[in-house]
């Protein structure tokens, strides 16, 4: 069957299942648009920017384990989606993204829209392909999925140049595929296994720590059986909530920067300490030097071998697919249970449940204005706990993370290593998009919404029912914080004094904008919200200048060091 190039690559699109492709047309991409336009299987989602096309793929994989897939245009169009490249390659997102190109005859001519996005990815993906032939399309297509999605996850590029689009060739899609120099690693070695095995079992302080490889392994049940098993205190990373139920009392709230100080504190003086999924970044452990400080046998589990001792070095490194490793760790756990630690175990409970009774998420609440805690506990409330919540980057965020308790994985949708601002909007989309009768919050600030709120537009096209709740304190509020711990109280360009009418803006786009002032009004608003099934519903909560996140390990410290209320 002789098919076009642009053909073929909707072909393979639907080959692989993809129901929802989030993108903007160009020239470059135009023959592809026009073989979209002739088929219902793929839904093209029409944003606004680039930026969001990428972003509301990634949270639509993030939410769904399955591949996101973007597709722009060449020149500005992949340049615009860079950032959420980005992103999605911080926090290991599965992505395909499509990208046109001008015609090879015009590659490295200057020829209009045209950029080197080979190049210009290259720092940011998993891999990419610059597709010369096509009869390679098909094959490379198959090799982008495959590649997104094995191992440790990430975007793929797939740069196309248009006169590929425009070409005949018999059409063959692979079932499946081989690739020498690509074998990811899934089952962990036995022997190392069993030597974590010991250590778990001889621990007087055990510490179990993972982070957003629990989630994207789909091993929450493992590593909620595992901590069940061993009776142990478990923490997750920003990335990693969800992966445990926060509500279980084994639960110490998530850790690092603005973690809870319980969970710093067993972190810094557990004697064994099981990682997994997680890379002991720098906003989770502070100073390397000071974690190190105190002795302790370290046990990492991690589908990327290059993740393992990058950072601190471990004991017992165990290469491979978290939840098959958590699978054979569980069985030798049982099969060799005889800890005689008991004794040992309930001291460090007490000592945990001493550092507890700090109530390190303490604030005022008599105050008289809105407090941004209570806001996301209020959401809490009301959707009891039931809402997929996206959000910026900045305060918000981490009062998101820290007062919204998961007990779900995939609930909690953020940019972690790339602390991207602007991706909470479109973040709902793509979750929108992915679970239509799921509820929607996103979590945003009145700085960070600004960065891609004509996103409004497309929820309207969309008739997307998303719920914003903007923590507006006129401030960029996490470089506000940081000026006046750090920088002498000198707010340089933080101060937001030109803020738009947020309910009017929405009414602009369709939506419906809802301004709260008050405490008393907080609860009745975001009823009234969520009330609205078919509705997006603007929340602009005018909340309390001068507060901060709490507690915070400044930069450079220790984990010990925390700044407490």
């Amino acid at each position: 069957m002789q098919l076009t190039g642009a053909e073929v690559v909707v072909r393979c699109l639907q080959e692989e299942g993809v129901e929802h492709l989030f993108g903007y047309p160009g020239g470059a991409v135009l023959f592809l648009y026009d073989e979209l336009y002739k088929q219902d299987k793929v839904k093209h989602v029409l944003v606004r920017h680039e930026q969001a096309a990428l972003h509301a793929a990634d949270a639509y994989a993030r939410s769904t384990n399955k591949v996101g897939v973007a597709l722009v245009t060449s020149g500005p169009g992949v340049t615009n989606a860079i950032t959420g490249i980005a992103t999605a390659f911080m926090d290991s997102i599965p992505m395909v993204v499509l990208t046109g190109q001008v015609p090879t005859h015009a590659i490295g001519e200057d020829a209009f829209q045209e950029c080197d996005t080979v190049g210009i990815t290259r720092p940011c993906v998993k891999h990419n392909f610059l597709v010369k032939d096509i009869k390679d399309l098909a094959v490379t297509i198959k090799k982008a999925f495959y590649i997104a999605a094995t191992g440790r996850p990430g975007p793929v590029v797939v740069d196309i140049p248009k006169d590929i689009t425009a070409q005949k060739v018999e059409f063959d899609y692979p079932s499946s595929i081989a690739m020498r120099s690509y074998n990811p690693v899934v089952k962990g070695h036995t022997g190392q296994i069993k030597k974590a095995v010991k250590l778990l079992l001889d621990a007087e302080r055990p510490m179990i720590y993972t982070g957003g490889g629990v989630i994207l392994g789909d091993a929450a049940p493992e590593l909620t059986q595992l901590v069940k098993l061993l009776g142990y205190p478990c923490t997750n990373t920003l990335m990693g909530l969800g992966g445990f139920p926060a509500t279980d009392p084994h639960f110490l709230g998530m850790l690092g920067m603005h973690g809870n100080y319980e969970a710093n504190m067993a972190m810094q003086n557990c004697d064994v300490l099981l990682a997994v999924g997680a890379r002991f970044d720098d906003r989770v452990i502070g100073n390397p030097k000071h974690f190190c400080e105190q002795p302790r046998q370290i046990i990492h589990i991690d589908i990327d071998p290059a993740s393992i001792a990058k950072r601190v070095k471990v004991d017992v490194p165990v290469v491979g697919n978290v939840r098959e490793v958590l699978r054979e760790l569980i069985r030798q756990i049982e099969a060799a249970r005889s800890s005689t630690k008991g004794e040992a175990l309930k001291a460090w409970w007490a000592q945990i449940e001493e550092w507890r009774s700090r109530d390190c998420l303490k604030y005022d609440r008599t105050s008289d204005v809105i407090k941004p805690q209570f806001v996301i506990e209020t959401l809490y409330r009301i959707t009891k706990g039931d809402a997929f919540v996206t959000s910026d980057v900045g305060q918000h965020q981490m009062w998101a993370a820290q007062f919204y308790k998961f007990n779900k994985p995939r609930r909690w949708i953020n940019s972690g290593g790339l602390g991207t601002m602007g991706v909470g909007l479109p973040y709902a989309m793509g979750v929108q998009m992915a679970h239509p009768k799921a509820t929607v919050a996103c979590v945003t600030g009145e700085a960070s919404i600004q960065m891609c709120i004509q996103e409004l537009s497309t929820c309207k096209q969309y008739r997307l029912p998303i719920k914003v709740l903007t923590l507006n304190n006129r401030y960029m509020g996490m470089v506000r914080q940081w000026q006046e711990f750090f920088h002498g109280n000198r707010y340089a360009e933080s101060y937001m004094n030109a803020l738009p009418d947020f309910v009017k803006l929405a009414e602009a786009y369709g939506h419906i904008g809802i301004r709260v002032e008050k405490p008393s009004d907080v609860e009745p608003a975001i009823k009234e919200a969520f009330s609205r099934k078919k509705d997006l519903v603007f929340l602009d909560f005018i909340t309390d200048q001068k507060e901060n996140v709490f507690p915070m390990v400044p930069g450079g410290k220790g984990l010990s060091e925390m700044i407490l209320v």
